[in-house]
């Protein structure tokens, strides 16, 4: 039987250091590859494959597209794309977002869990919000092992705190026993898959493709889900909903790709954008309406000039309305994020 040879790995917020303790405890000969998502700015060049490589005894590298997998290697995913795994090989692609990132960790899991089924082993640290739920669904489902950061030794708890609610995962445990625990699983054997049925075999096949790029829409993705009456706030295309064990998910037919929780950070933000846009028509206005008085008040119409006024005193306090308003949503963004396991 093949061993746990495929270890698969997501960080966010606080990740990098988390990072670097985990993979400075990894032995040279450690025997399984290592595929790494860390949230980074999308037009930033990463350090980090040099930082590991620093830290540890295993070599990390930005793998290019195409690359074969070799064990004992870190691969990690270049800033702004997808890393994937086909077959034995790599693949680095800038498909739609999911959950508003891309580098995804939710496409990584479920790649790997795809292709490599109960060989995986899934590891999410450190983070916000909760991408990476959702492809250790996809491990678990297909037979693989699930590992997350205990989320009280988590700088940022969030991401192991929603694999916690909607997973059931084997290891909940410190970072520290994070790296001695991959040792020992990947000495073990890995028993035969679970059969999926082909409907949900051909629906995580086409996730797995759209984030490599393929046009989601001509897969039938639309028809793989619910449709609902819910809007895409990426590129306003209609969504569709899966549900993944207690897990609710949804995707645009152009690709683009939620959690519950991301897609309500997502419309938040929206709504707090367009009040923005409201605020400066209307101060636009009153700057209008104000110099339209002050010209009627120099031509000494005075009765003309104190309406232009009160218009404007009218609109002022419409916007201050408004701005109460965007303090109001500024909280439940925020809110949002450090909660990051909105239920539905």
């Amino acid at each position: 039987m093949a061993k746990r040879n495929i270890v698969v790995i997501g960080a966010s917020a606080g990740g990098v250091t988390a990072l670097k303790q985990l993979v400075r405890s990894l032995p040279a000969d450690f025997p399984a590859s290592v595929f790494v998502v860390q949230h980074l700015a999308p037009y930033t060049k990463s350090l980090l494959p040099d930082i590991l490589t620093h830290v540890g005894a295993l070599k990390a590298v930005h793998p290019a597209d195409g690359d074969s997998i070799e064990p004992g290697r870190i691969y990690v995913a270049p800033p702004d794309h997808h890393i994937l795994i086909e077959d034995h090989h790599i693949l680095v692609k800038k498909g739609p977002k999911e959950n508003r990132f891309r580098p995804s960790i939710d496409a990584l899991f479920r790649s790997a869990a795809y292709t490599f089924g109960s060989r995986v082993i899934g590891v999410v640290l450190t983070g916000l919000l909760n991408d990476g739920t959702s492809g250790m669904w996809t491990v678990k489902r297909l037979g693989g092992v699930g590992v997350i950061q205990e989320p009280d030794d988590a700088e940022y708890p969030s991401m192991p705190e929603s694999v916690l609610e909607y997973v059931e995962v084997e290891h909940v445990v410190p970072l520290s026993d994070i790296g001695p625990l991959l040792c020992r699983l990947t000495g073990e054997e890995a028993p035969g898959a679970p059969e999926l049925s082909a409907e949900e075999r051909d629906r995580i096949q086409t996730e797995i493709d759209i984030a490599a790029q393929d046009n989601g829409f001509e897969m039938g993705i639309i028809d793989k889900g619910e449709l609902t009456p819910l809007t895409c706030p990426e590129c306003h295309g209609a969504l569709v909903r899966f549900k993944e064990g207690k897990l609710i998910r949804y995707r645009c037919h152009t690709g683009h790709a939620y959690t519950a929780s991301a897609l309500l950070s997502e419309v938040t933000q929206s709504v707090e954008e367009m009040m923005w846009s409201s605020i400066r028509g209307l101060d636009e206005t009153v700057m209008l309406l104000e110099q339209s008085a002050q010209a009627f008040a120099d031509a000494g119409e005075t009765e003309s000039a104190d309406q232009f006024f009160d218009k404007a005193r009218e609109v002022r306090e419409r916007s201050r309305k408004i701005r109460e308003m965007i303090f109001e949503q500024e909280q439940i963004s925020e809110d949002q994020r450090f909660s990051g396991n909105g239920k539905t």
